[in-house]
Order: structure tokens, then C-alpha cells, then sequence
């Protein structure tokens, strides 16, 4: 997970270089990544960074990624077990989950989706919503032109059904 690069287009081809020769012995290997979120665990995203400025900000972005996490940790203790399912009550703690994560990536300059962002909104899954299954289908309108149908036959058939009880009342004979 490296800064973004702003770069022209005449700066392409040294940019396309670089990458070769840093891949070429080896720096770009990200080959660890981190699984567990625990209060030891080192959280920080895999990735090889070159000069010390790069790597504090590398460590910002760690910091304050698990401060989101513990904000979305902190906002579900409010949801019952029960509403864990539902859209309305977890919208918000997940979008804030995801807009800080993705607010912070942009604002310390680097890309997003990241890998350390992933493996929280992964997390947050494995955590509060792998139970989540439909239980009951889900019934949607019908399409526009569908709908538009089944209003106008039953409105078409009416003077029609008039016309015939009246035609065949004026025959005039008893049954």
C-alpha cells in the first residue's frame, strides 16, 4: 500500500522504471499480511516503503484506521443481537466504518480500497453479520410498463362487461 502517484504523462515512463527496478530486486514483495485485530496485533498494511516520511505516514494511516475500527466497534455495542440483520439500524455504524477509513486513505494521500482498510470491512462481516441470510423473500414492484397493464385491463374490461349485461337485458325474453 503505497502513496498515490500523481504523475504527467511525461513522467510515466520514469514512473513505469521505477517500478521495474524496485520489483526487479524485490522491494515490492507483499508477500505478510495481517489477519487478527486484537489489541497486540500489529496492524500494519503490507508494503515496502523507500524513505522515512512515506513510513510515518504508513503508521498515521495504521493509527487511525484501528481508531476507526474502535469507533465502529463502540457504535455496534449499541445494537442488539436481534437488529444485527437490519439495514436501518447498522447503516450507520458500517458507512461511518467505511467513510472514515476511506476519508482518511484520501486525506494522507493514499489509495483506496487498501488492504488494511479491507481487512476491516472483512472483519466487521466475519464479526457482526455472517448470520445475515434472507429468511423471508424479498417482493418488489413490478416493472413500470407490468404495472401499467394490470391497472388499465381491468379499467378497459369494465364498459365492456357493462355493454354486454345491458345488451343482453333488452332480448326481452324470461329465462
Amino acid at each position: 500500500m503505497a502513496p498515490r502517484a500523481h504523475m504527467s504523462s511525461g513522467r510515466l515512463s520514469q514512473g513505469l522504471l521505477l517500478l521495474w527496478v524496485l520489483l526487479g530486486t524485490g522491494l515490492c514483495h507483499t508477500d505478510a499480511m495481517t489477519t487478527s485485530f486484537g489489541q497486540d496485533a500489529g496492524t500494519s498494511p503490507p508494503t515496502a516503503m523507500s524513505n522515512g516520511t512515506a513510513q510515518a505516514m504508513e503508521r498515521n494511516y495504521t493509527y487511525i484506521t484501528r481508531k476507526c475500527w474502535d469507533y465502529f466497534v463502540d457504535l455496534m455495542r449499541n445494537v442488539t443481537t436481534a437488529e444485527l440483520c437490519e439495514w436501518k439500524v447498522i447503516s450507520r455504524p458500517y458507512s461511518e466504518l467505511q467513510d472514515c477509513l476511506e476519508s482518511w486513505a484520501d486525506h494522507l494521500n493514499y489509495s483506496y480500497p487498501n488492504a488494511l482498510a479491507e481487512q476491516y470491512i472483512f472483519q466487521s462481516h466475519h464479526l457482526y453479520f455472517h448470520n445475515c441470510t434472507l429468511e423471508h423473500p424479498v417482493y418488489f414492484d413490478p416493472p413500470e410498463d407490468v404495472l401499467l397493464a394490470m391497472i388499465i385491463a381491468p379499467i378497459c374490461l369494465i364498459p365492456f362487461l357493462v355493454t354486454l349485461v345491458i345488451w343482453r337485458s333488452k332480448d326481452g325474453k324470461a329465462q
